[in-house]
């Protein structure tokens, strides 16, 4: 009996504890996804209706999607230049940022604490400062209206930490691999290329992944080094949409362009997201 009613008798706030971290959880997820969705909603509406405050466009409409694409745009260009500029810096930072993070993670030498200090300070530096020299030193060198000059700038912010995430990754890894490797035969480059890589696949996803979003979002170099709008990225040419009398604020084009360019970054996430983590929670528990 005693028993019985022991089991029937719960402690206060057990309810509380249960619920309490799962309604965070959902406030959280509502609060970083309700741009999205409203976002979302406001390029569904037909141009007439975008000053409509109800959560479900009606009727549907896909003609903010079509304004995009129309002649004139330039959208679809941009586009492919957002992805050439993204795809060209992801590509660099980690084949520099390899080399550099497993050189400061392996070689033994002097004030190398000291060179990584200084390889996480210049990625402290603000864009805004940044710009006025830059853009006197691409007009100098002829780069102003190329890609080159909107890839060097965005390069030189994603390695400082990249080279500083791949390097504490590579510093959890036992030299035993490579000595292992080379006692089978392996030189120092087929250990790191055939044994290391591979296992360091986590880390290096997500740093592309950190690298890639950080590119593909990019808006102030772009918008100052390019002036040609057949190079120009598409966050630049979401930023200069017009309206029907060139007065006018597109919202319902700029929002249905900014899902757009979402996309590829929520299936970036979604596809790699396993990795991502991985990489993310490497060394929490040894």
């Amino acid at each position: 009996m005693a028993t019985a009613t022991a089991t029937k008798i719960r402690p206060e706030g057990s309810w509380l504890k249960r619920w309490a971290p799962l309604l965070g959880v959902a406030l959280i997820v509502i609060y970083c996804l309700a741009p999205f969705y409203w976002m979302l909603v406001s390029a569904l509406r037909r141009p007439t209706d975008q000053f409509d405050n109800s959560f479900i466009p009606r009727p549907f409409s896909l003609d903010n999607i079509k304004d995009v694409f129309k002649d004139g745009t330039g959208f679809g260009r941009g586009l492919l230049n957002s992805l050439l500029v993204a795809g060209s810096v992801t590509i660099l930072t980690l084949l520099i940022g390899l080399v550099a993070a497993y050189t400061l993670a392996r070689l033994d030498f002097k004030f190398k604490n000291l060179v990584l200090a200084i390889i996480i300070t210049t990625s402290m530096f603000p864009g805004i400062s940044l710009i006025v020299p830059l853009l006197k030193l691409f007009i100098d060198i002829g780069w102003i209206n190329t890609y080159q000059a909107m890839i060097v700038p965005s390069l030189s912010f994603a390695l400082p930490l990249a080279v500083w995430t791949l390097t504490a990754f590579f510093r959890q890894m036992p030299r035993e691999l490579e000595q292992a490797a080379m006692v089978d035969g392996c030189t120092p480059a087929q250990a790191f290329r055939k044994v290391i890589l591979p296992l360091a696949a986590p880390g290096v996803f997500t740093t592309a992944i950190i690298t890639f979003i950080a590119a593909w979002n990019e808006f102030l170099i772009a918008l100052s080094m390019v002036q040609i709008k057949e190079r120009q990225t598409a966050n630049v040419i979401i930023s200069q949409f017009t309206g029907t009398s060139g007065r006018d604020q597109p919202f319902g084009s700029q929002m249905a362009a900014g899902v757009i360019v979402t996309i590829p970054l929520v299936i970036a996430v979604l596809l790699f997201q396993r990795r991502i983590v991985a990489g993310l929670t490497a060394g929490g528990v040894k």
